[in-house]
């Protein structure tokens, strides 16, 4: 295995147990000697693992103390972050927090989509919903998670700026992973179905104010729902 593997496996490694909780933010993480005995590789090979976690701020050295592992906001590596909010086991905080995001992208998205979406995307958003309540119907929790996203995705796409979707297109992993969670409640379902079908009128009204207000109250619902049914659980 070249050099450069080597390193990239060792940092993933010691990245899997950071996310799992075994190096919580402020402590301190194995030293050289330690870790390159535990992955059978040359200190050097862990020095430039190091390296690079520290590159994407999810590690900080501090001389004469050692390497500390950095509070999740001041990781630098989208692909870090979102590995800790689809794996991680204490993460509340960033699911709430990806809920935020969406708001914000989405909210737009969906104004932007209500004058440029398609008649065939607007059947096709039709479509959607109706197999989200057929999976609802017999409790498929895999089909009705399909369904949802390919709803959204097809909204970002109306939006018709490539911007949108490329920024979400990192997230489609850790979303199913969260959609997977919340819509095993049948309730959470439901909820979803019946803002589904209010966003899907709004785009087809053409009122750019109603569809941002549509998805905007379908994300305060998954936000109180996932606060209700899962964090509070």
């Amino acid at each position: 295995m070249a050099r450069k593997s080597l390193v990239g496996v060792v940092a993933d490694e010691l990245l899997d147990r950071i996310i799992a909780g075994e190096f919580p933010p402020g402590t301190l993480v194995p030293g050289e000697l330690e870790l390159s005995a535990r992955h059978e590789v040359s200190r050097m090979t862990v020095r430039e693992a190091m390296k690079t976690l520290e590159a994407q701020r999810i590690l900080s050295v501090e001389r004469g103390r050692g390497t500390f592992v950095n509070p999740l906001n001041q990781w630098a590596s989208l692909e870090a972050v979102l590995r800790a909010a689809s794996e991680g086991t204490k993460d509340a905080a960033a699911a709430v927090q990806l809920i935020e995001l969406r708001r914000m992208l989405e909210t737009g998205a969906c104004e932007l989509a209500a004058e440029r979406i398609s008649d065939d995307e607007l059947t096709t958003l039709t479509e959607h919903v109706e197999k989200m309540q057929s999976a609802h119907e017999v409790n498929d929790v895999a089909a009705f998670v399909e369904a949802d996203l390919a709803f959204h995705d097809v909204i970002l796409h109306a939006s018709g700026n490539v911007f949108v979707a490329v920024l979400f297109e990192p997230l489609h992993r850790v979303l199913e992973a969260r959609r997977t969670q919340t819509s095993a409640f049948a309730d959470i379902q439901a909820h979803a179905i019946g803002h589904h079908r209010k966003i899907a009128a709004a785009l087809e009204s053409r009122n750019p104010h109603e569809a941002r207000l549509a998805m905007d109250a379908h994300m305060q619902q998954t936000l109180d729902d996932l606060k209700t049914y899962v964090l509070e659980a």
